[in-house]
């Protein structure tokens, strides 16, 4: 439906989010001062807080990490905080300014390496970290899935990753495509082509749970756990409007909140030990909210 890969759609996307890294609008105070990063940090984790749930940054202590796409640089020092080797990229110098002035106010430990890079080309050596991380950046890079498929190659079998990208099917797309296409008189546009197009940088990518589970079963992959959260852009569409606002919290209602737990993960043989994780090549489990915007991916990368 849009084109997969294009060096004028990366060079368009790199000035967007070179002109402010995500999140640091959510403050006035001076650029690059303590107050700043507070700020900054604050509202991330005040808006978003299953990050902590999702990343479990204190478990990476002495691990090697990549994190892909580190923008402000927030859930970055949280690694450098809980004592990981942390290593990251970003397709944009702002980017690099923010976490290297962020890394110094802070007086934190220096990391393994950051720079700018490509994240469609990673310039790592297969097989090198633990774990490769990335929140809500791949779906900016023209070609997603090579960019996924990358993140799995510089992660060392029996390691984990941990991706975010949108869900096509929540109430934020929705709502864009009533803006921009329903109350312009093309509702024939999909909600994919809002997303594309009215959703932060050009070129946008959103994906439904089908989509998610071919991409990740065709990789070398296993325990795949795809999960949606609710965000408060769903809680909060068509806020200024209560009535259609009660409606969607009644589709939120309806989406579930579905858990991971399974059987099999608990019952404790004599001598096993038990991992919180699904059985080796258990088919890929879905849960969370069906229409929750942030859908976060977590899988092994096959011995």
């Amino acid at each position: 439906m849009f084109p997969i890969e294009s060096e004028s759609l990366k060079s368009q996307v790199r000035d967007f989010w070179n002109r402010q890294s995500c999140g640091t609008y959510a403050t006035q105070a001076e650029k690059y001062s303590r107050g700043y990063f507070e700020d900054v940090e604050a509202f991330r984790y005040y808006d978003q807080a299953y990050i902590h749930e999702f990343a479990q940054f204190t478990r990476y202590h002495g691990k090697k990490v990549l994190e892909v796409g580190f923008g402000a640089g927030t859930d970055f020092i949280q690694w450098l905080r809980a004592g990981a080797r942390v290593t990251g990229i970003d397709l944009t110098p702002e980017a690099l300014e923010n976490l290297t002035h962020r890394i110094n106010v802070y007086q934190l430990p220096p990391p393994e390496d950051i720079r700018v890079a490509d994240a469609e080309n990673l310039p790592f050596a297969a097989n090198t970290f633990d774990l490769g991380y990335s929140f809500g950046v791949l779906h900016h890079s023209p070609n997603t899935e090579k960019a996924i498929a990358e993140l799995v190659r510089v992660v060392r079998p029996g390691g984990e990753i941990k991706i975010m990208v949108y869900n096509r099917h929540c109430l934020l797309a929705f709502k864009l495509w009533v803006k921009h296409a329903l109350l312009r008189g093309q509702p024939w546009k999909s909600f994919g082509w809002a997303m594309w197009n009215h959703l932060e940088s050009i070129g946008t990518k959103s994906y439904t749970r089908p989509e998610l589970q071919r991409i990740f079963e065709a990789l070398p992959l296993t325990n795949i756990r795809i999960h949606s959260y609710v965000t408060s852009a769903d809680y909060l569409t068509f806020s200024g409007f209560k009535p259609l606002n009660l409606l969607v919290r009644a589709v939120l209602r309806l989406g579930g909140n579905r858990p991971p737990w399974q059987r099999e993960n608990y019952r404790f043989a004599d001598g096993q030990t038990p991992t919180g994780r699904s059985a080796p090549d258990a088919k890929t489990l879905f849960t969370g909210n069906y229409f929750g915007f942030f859908t976060c991916i977590t899988a092994i990368k096959r011995a």
